[in-house]
């Protein structure tokens, strides 16, 4: 069904947009202080790709469903606008109690509840562009939402050592270890990531159903049964490209959950020689990270509006495939350097990857997919995010349960617990990624005449 849609002036796509500030604040602190948060309550390094098994298995079992009954519902607040709303407190609530957490067990359960509501939002937030926005608009508004990852991760990476150049003491921690830069960062997302998401359902709110969408709607059947048979016959049905881009997720996604866990290790080792997390050089090791991250994030901000112009000039696909080499050289420069200053220059190609990741593989997506069954296959693609996340954690740590074990162990095993191997693998995984993206050619672009 082909509906058209009004065009959006450059303001108010970029407000429609203002929800992902603090969506991806909240990402970014966990990006940057969830394992540090573990290491503080005692959890070894091997440990930390099993805690973090939160984010992937809320989005593989939560994103799919919310995204297909996203795709059904038509209250009066609109289809995607109640999961908003529901994902903005639970992540709010998740943010606030985190840094107080007492235990491990403690904040494996928080992150439970924050990664839950960061999930219930992220699909219907990317379905919503995709029906607000006119077909030759949606490349800027996913790319729009790129620029907000990269400046909302950069504020949250950064927002530590601005609290420590204020006049915080970075050794200030309190009964369990944790730093108080780390529980007024969270307090702050927290904050964001309630305000910028009512803001733009405010300022920007859902088009209202067409009657023949409605109907649409309204003709499939219901249920929980349905809803699930629903998604299974979407993944039966997936398009050409989008079972292509698996691929590309597989090594794409691995790389990322490697780096994001372990660069602040490798900075402890190759710039602070430390690997004790008790220690004040294992504190300024968290920083000087926040520091990188939120370089590579302003990095990626800029140029996920540079990107444009230049993915209309040769496709998503190709562009994307350029971004992820470049990230990949960069991750595997980094373990090599032992001066703070100049993990600066590898940190640019993380950046160019990074903001490519959240644009254009949407870019590939949203053309190749059908509009009424936007949200079931925007959660469907959030699988291909998810399981590589599920395999990083079984390849690379280890969890005893008593009666069984789960995972291989081969960070320890074939790593040699040593996380700049670690980011040497994560870099090869991003090279790959570009070369598997570069096999999509529904990404490239169509010389005019071309079927």
């Amino acid at each position: 069904m082909v509906v058209d849609r009004p065009r959006l002036s450059l303001g108010r796509i970029l407000e429609m947009n203002l929800g992902f500030l603090g969506l991806q604040f909240s990402f970014g602190l966990q990006q940057g202080n969830m394992a540090p948060i573990y290491s503080y309550l005692g959890a070894n390094e091997s440990q930390l790709p099993m805690l973090q098994l939160a984010g992937p298995l809320t989005g593989l079992l939560i994103q799919p469903l919310i995204g297909a009954l996203s795709d059904r519902t038509t209250g009066r607040w609109g289809r995607r606008t109640p999961y908003f709303v529901l994902g903005a407190v639970l992540c709010c609530v998740g943010l606030f109690a985190m840094p107080l957490s007492s235990s491990i067990l403690m904040a494996a359960s928080l992150l439970w509840v924050l990664d839950a509501g960061n999930n219930i939002t992220m699909e219907p937030y990317r379905a919503y562009v995709s029906d607000r926005l006119a077909p030759e608009q949606r490349q800027f508004g996913f790319l729009s939402q790129s620029a907000f990852t990269g400046l909302a991760q950069m504020l949250a990476f950064l927002t530590p050592s601005i609290l420590v150049g204020l006049g915080m003491n970075q050794d200030w921690v309190d009964a369990h270890h944790i730093p108080y830069t780390v529980r007024v960062v969270f307090t702050i997302g927290a904050v964001l990531s309630l305000s910028t998401i009512l803001w733009s359902i405010w300022r920007v709110p859902e088009l209202p159903l067409t009657q023949a969408e409605r109907a649409e709607i309204e003709a499939r059947p219901a249920g929980a049964g349905a809803t699930l048979l629903e998604i299974a016959h979407a993944i039966r049905d997936m398009p050409r490209a989008m079972r292509k881009l698996g691929l590309m997720s597989v090594f794409q996604w691995f790389g990322m959950s490697g780096y994001w866990t372990y660069a602040v290790y490798s900075l402890g080792r190759t710039i602070y020689h430390t690997a004790d997390p008790q220690t004040s050089a294992f504190h300024s090791a968290v920083l000087t990270n926040g520091e990188v991250a939120a370089f590579y994030n302003a990095v990626a901000f800029v140029g996920a509006f540079a990107m444009v112009p230049v993915a209309r000039r040769i496709g998503p696909g190709p562009l994307h495939a350029l971004a992820l080499v470049c990230g990949g050289l960069g991750m595997l420069a980094l373990p090599l350097v032992e001066t703070k200053a100049l993990l600066f220059v590898p940190a640019i190609g993380v950046g160019l990857a990074w903001g490519s990741i959240m644009g254009n593989p949407y870019a590939i997506l949203t053309s190749a997919i059908p509009p009424a069954r936007t949200g079931v296959y925007m959660g469907i693609f959030n699988m291909m995010i998810v399981l590589p996340m599920l395999l990083f954690a079984v390849v690379m740590s280890r969890l005893d349960l008593g009666v069984v074990s789960i995972g291989f162990d081969v960070y320890h095993r074939l790593l040699a617990s040593d996380p700049r191997n670690m980011l040497r693998v994560c870099g090869a995984c991003l090279i790959a990624a570009g070369l598997a993206v570069a096999w999509v050619e529904e990404g490239r672009l169509r010389k005019p005449g071309a079927a």
